[in-house]
Parts: C-alpha cells; sequence; structure tokens
C-alpha cells in the first residue's frame, strides 16, 4: 500500500489578511483618482514659454536681453491685465495660444497693441490675424536662411525653425523650408504689425543662443519701447467659449460605468475573500492500494494512445532493476547498462539496446511484445547470475 501523509496545517495571521485588505483599498483608490484626473481634469506643458520661467524651455533669458535694451515687458496672466498694459503704453503684444478666447476678443486686444507678435501660433489664430494664414509643416531644429527683406530677419541672418507656416494673401513669408515658412508678417492698414514665429524653436532659454535666433527675437520684439508679454488663462474665457475637457468629450455612460466597475471589483474581492477561510482538516494518513495506483496510471497511458511513452516508462524500471542486478552505479548512463548486459549475456549489442533504448512501438501489439522482449531479458540477466552460482 501506498501511504500519503500531509505537512501541518498553517493558518495565514491576521495580520497578513489586513495588509492584503489594505493593498485592495490602496489600490482602488489609485484606480479612482487616476479615473477622475482623466474624465474630469486635463495637463499642460508647465513653464513652456513662459517670460519667467528660468527652464529649458521657459523664456527668462529673452525677457533679461530686452530689459537690458531698455524695454519695459510687462508679464500679464490674466487679460484685463493685459488690456490695462496696452492702455498705458504704445506696445508690443506677445501673444501664446489662447483657444479660450473668442475670435472677436482676439482681434480687440491685438487692436489695442502696435504690433503683435504670435509666438506659439495655431491655425485659428493665424487665420483670424494673419489674413487666412495656416500651419503647414514642421522643420524640426532646422537653420534656414531669411529669404525676405524685412529688417529683423535680414539683420539676424541664418535662424532655427520649428512649426512652419503657409501665407494668406499679402503676408510675407520669411525662412523658406520645402515651400513653406518659419516666420510670417504683414502689416494692417492702420500701420500695425502682426508677426508669427514658433518661440520653441528661436526664443527659449535652450534655443536662443544658436545661430541668429537672439538677433531675431529681438528684432522682432524691440520695435517698441514696451513689451507686455501676455500668458493666457482659463478664467479669460469670454462667455460660452471654455474650451471643452476630456470630461465634456466623454459620453455620459463613462462615469457610471466606472464607477459600477469599481463597485464589482469590490463585491468580487469580498465574495472571493470570504471563501478562503482556515482548511478543514481530516484524520490522516490516507491509505491508498498500491495496485490502484498502478492501474490508474495504466489506463492513463492507455486513453492517451502513447505507446512510446509506456513503453519508456517500463525501460526505465527495468534498466533500474538491471543496474542493480549488475551492481552497476545508480547514474550509469542508459547505453552503459544495456552494453553491459549484452556482456553478460554474450549477445549482440545493438540487439540488447534496440531492446532496452531504441525500439520504437506505433500499436498497441508493438508495446506488448516490446514488454515481452523486456521481460524475458531480465528474466535471462536473473537466470545468468543464477547459473553462475550454480557453477561456483
Amino acid at each position: 500500500m501506498t501511504t500519503v501523509s500531509a505537512a501541518p496545517l498553517t493558518v495565514r495571521p491576521r495580520r497578513r489578511a489586513a495588509l492584503g485588505w489594505i493593498g485592495l483599498a490602496l489600490a482602488l483608490l489609485l484606480i479612482g483618482l487616476v479615473g477622475t484626473t482623466l474624465v474630469y481634469g486635463g495637463w499642460t506643458q508647465k513653464d513652456a514659454l513662459d517670460p519667467e520661467s528660468p527652464a529649458p524651455d521657459g523664456t527668462r533669458a529673452l525677457v533679461r536681453i530686452l530689459q537690458q535694451q531698455g524695454v519695459t515687458v510687462t508679464v500679464a496672466r490674466d487679460r484685463a491685465a493685459a488690456e490695462r498694459a496696452l492702455t498705458d503704453h504704445d506696445a508690443t503684444l506677445v501673444l501664446r495660444d489662447a483657444p479660450m478666447l473668442s475670435d472677436a476678443t482676439l482681434t480687440a486686444l491685438a487692436d489695442r497693441a502696435r504690433d503683435v507678435v504670435l509666438i506659439e501660433p495655431r491655425s485659428r489664430t493665424l487665420d483670424v490675424l494673419l489674413k487666412g494664414s495656416s500651419l503647414g509643416g514642421f522643420a524640426n531644429d532646422r537653420a534656414a536662411a531669411p529669404g525676405c527683406e524685412l529688417p529683423a530677419p535680414r539683420t539676424a541672418g541664418t535662424a532655427r525653425t520649428g512649426e512652419l507656416m503657409i501665407p494668406g494673401a499679402g503676408v510675407t513669408g520669411c525662412y523658406p523650408v520645402d515651400g513653406e515658412y518659419g516666420l510670417l508678417s504683414t502689416e494692417t492698414s492702420d500701420g500695425r504689425t502682426v508677426t508669427a514665429l514658433d518661440g520653441s524653436a528661436t526664443m527659449t532659454n535652450t534655443t536662443l543662443p544658436l545661430d541668429g535666433n537672439a538677433a531675431l527675437a529681438i528684432g522682432v520684439l524691440a520695435r517698441t519701447d514696451a513689451v507686455v508679454w501676455y500668458v493666457p488663462s482659463l478664467t479669460d474665457a469670454d462667455a460660452g467659449s471654455t474650451p471643452r475637457t476630456i470630461g465634456d468629450l466623454t459620453p455620459p455612460w463613462v462615469t457610471p460605468g466606472i464607477v459600477l466597475l469599481l463597485l464589482s471589483a469590490v463585491v468580487a474581492a469580498i465574495w472571493r475573500g470570504r471563501r478562503f477561510g482556515p482548511l478543514v482538516t481530516e484524520r490522516l494518513p490516507v491509505m491508498v492500494r498500491a495496485n490502484e495506483t498502478t492501474e490508474g496510471r495504466a489506463r492513463l497511458y492507455a486513453a492517451s494512445g502513447d505507446a512510446a511513452h509506456a513503453l519508456d516508462e517500463l525501460r526505465r524500471a527495468t534498466r533500474t532493476r538491471l543496474v542493480r542486478r549488475l551492481g552497476l552505479a545508480a547514474h550509469t548512463p542508459a547505453e552503459q547498462v544495456a552494453d553491459a548486459v549484452a556482456d553478460r549475456l554474450g549477445a549482440d549489442r545493438g540487439a540488447i539496446r534496440g531492446i532496452l533504448l531504441t525500439d520504437s512501438p506505433t500499436t498497441d501489439r508493438d508495446l506488448v511484445a516490446a514488454s515481452d522482449r523486456l521481460r524475458d531479458l531480465e528474466t535471462s540477466v536473473h537466470a545468468a547470475f543464477a547459473t553462475e552460482r550454480t557453477t561456483r
């Protein structure tokens, strides 16, 4: 008979269970925070083109240079401040992209300034302020010659380009790249100048020293004695023109769906968690008859129809018994075992290797025949040892 024993039962400590529940709660909280951020919030690139930022993509270095040139720079972080500054000075307005402002507000704000410089041009702004101009492709960090007769580009010479633009009617293009331009400029009927260029490629603390970028930026911005650098904020939006967030664009069923999924996860965790209690104890050991185990494995081999695998098991058991009978080491290779049997019986080594190693049955009849040969071979080895003892 075969005896099956069990390891001592252990019960998971309560502290480990508590830590598991705490970890689950923290994971659900993290999922909820991420989902809330994606649905109701958004993010922006902090400090990009900010006139007071010393970061690589800030523009504080350019502001300091303008101030050293005698230009007064006023940073306006809301629309009201920008309008007050433009009222007090005959100034140049530096304008980033402002999607929260309507076309009429953009035009009214630009009309207050002597000159306007768009440093983060977008198609809508270009269309409104530069007579139907639009965005083109992108020339990543590529230097280009001015290619026009405007004073600032001609003085600066070669400069870097980034976003390229397509000029509208009556708009002058400079720094041509593949038929598009890195700078656009036009003069309105009342003598005001509107210029657009990619400030990220020419005005940031990192790009300003490259090629003629510094000269170009100063030439464009220092046309007047005062610069109003307007940094738009969401509070500047006109009524009904607030930019739509991810939450606004999300279908109304998404939020209830997320809440339902979270609740389902909690219910599933509680349901499955209640099933893992202490193990049920049983009286051991359990006694299993050896012939039941053998018959069970035999039925599995028969159901699989893998005669070769079944014969390999028979051969392995036969070789194990022959190794003990011949007095060989337990880890002797199968080929050496076959050769030792052949030497003991004075038989052909190839035939013995075929019985113990290489013959491959394909049917149940072949398997039975191979099993009989293994049994006869083992009987012959036993008989050979018995004959030797009798002779002595």
